[in-house]
């Protein structure tokens, strides 16, 4: 049978009371007497019952993800992710609760069911929109959060973040492919609904700039984030823009998309058009060729993301709370070799 707070104040000499207390640390029990109390409980194999004592301090050790419904889930940024949240929540003995909805209403109505209930303790904000009810909602009802992404380019973020610097990512992969000796470089940007598309975006203006290149509004498209989008919109621009020699994905589905493109026109990647993608994910290193990317450690954002979080629902948190990493350009051999 399992150990009770009776059996520890029988065996200590101190009321269930007193025990309890001293068990739950409060501070109106000596520290002699806490010593003795803990001792016995660790001898007699005391497990507190978890339920009960979340109930007390009304909290669930449990954080929250709600993920856009996608079909390509299984190797995605999202995959990645939570795959390092629930790891580093499992080491402060916290639970993960994940949804997956639609964009719009439903999206809110899962905002509201986990925060607005109770459900968690905090939460995990993915992709930020260009305006965001969910960050609104959050901060207006005072629910601990922390977001991975900052608002759109020029407007505040007044929250807590963990983001890579994507505008820089991407102007790094443009002048990576003048470089290479290309100037007629097509790009698939997200949806200009999300906030971070606007950073890419200006970093594939900034690294055309920097290199003396005309910017072309036809060379640019906007793609879902998938891979079948990426096939879509590369076949697009490919079909508009013959001359094009390189195109970047914003992510690596639709880069690897953007390859399978080419292939379809019975072009080589690599040899006659180069690819690049963002994010890092397993996929991009496996692909034929292999995919050279903007690599943002997926998986370590979801352990930071879970460390900050965790530590706001305490109220302590120890590191800065806002925090803009730099990401690192992979080449590989979708890059070709240097033209002359």
């Amino acid at each position: 049978m399992p150990v009770t707070l009776k059996d520890i104040a029988a065996k200590s000499g101190f009321s269930v009371t007193t025990v309890s207390r001293a068990l739950a640390g409060y501070n109106d029990v000596s520290q002699n007497t806490r010593s003795q109390i803990l001792a016995i409980a660790d001898e007699l194999g005391y497990q507190p019952n978890q339920v009960a004592r979340q109930l007390q301090k009304q909290s669930t050790n449990t954080v929250g993800l709600i993920m856009p419904a996608r079909q390509d889930f299984h190797d995605d940024f999202f995959s990645v992710l939570f795959k390092g949240i629930i790891y580093t929540a499992a080491q402060h003995n916290f639970d993960v609760l994940i949804s997956t909805t639609q964009h719009g209403e439903a999206e809110m109505e899962a905002y509201r069911r986990f925060a607005g209930g109770n459900r968690v303790d905090g939460l995990i904000v993915a992709r930020t929109y260009r305006d965001d009810p969910r960050i609104e909602y959050l901060k207006s009802i005072k629910h601990p959060f922390v977001v991975a992404g900052r608002s759109a380019l020029g407007h505040g973020s007044d929250f807590a973040y963990i983001d890579y610097d994507s505008q820089t990512g991407i102007e790094q992969l443009v002048e990576h492919f003048v470089a290479y000796g290309h100037r007629n470089i097509g790009i698939i940007l997200p949806d200009e609904a999300l906030a971070f598309s606007e950073y890419r975006f200006a970093g594939y203006q900034g690294g055309l700039k920097k290199a003396g290149i005309l910017f072309r509004e036809s060379f640019v498209e906007y793609g879902d984030m998938t891979y079948a989008g990426g096939v879509r919109t590369a076949q697009t621009l490919l079909n508009r823009n013959p001359e094009l020699t390189a195109i970047i994905g914003c992510n690596d589905l639709m880069a690897l998309g953007a390859m399978a493109a080419v292939q379809n026109c019975g072009l080589q990647v690599g040899q006659d058009i180069a690819v690049g993608g963002f994010d890092g994910i397993p996929a991009a290193e496996r692909a034929t060729p292999p995919l050279t990317t903007v690599s943002q450690p997926i998986y370590e954002l979801g352990e930071m993301l879970t460390d900050l979080l965790i530590q706001l629902i305490a109220d302590s948190p120890t590191d800065t709370v806002q925090r803009l990493l730099q990401p690192e350009l992979i080449v590989r051999a979708s890059s070709g070799q240097p033209r002359r």
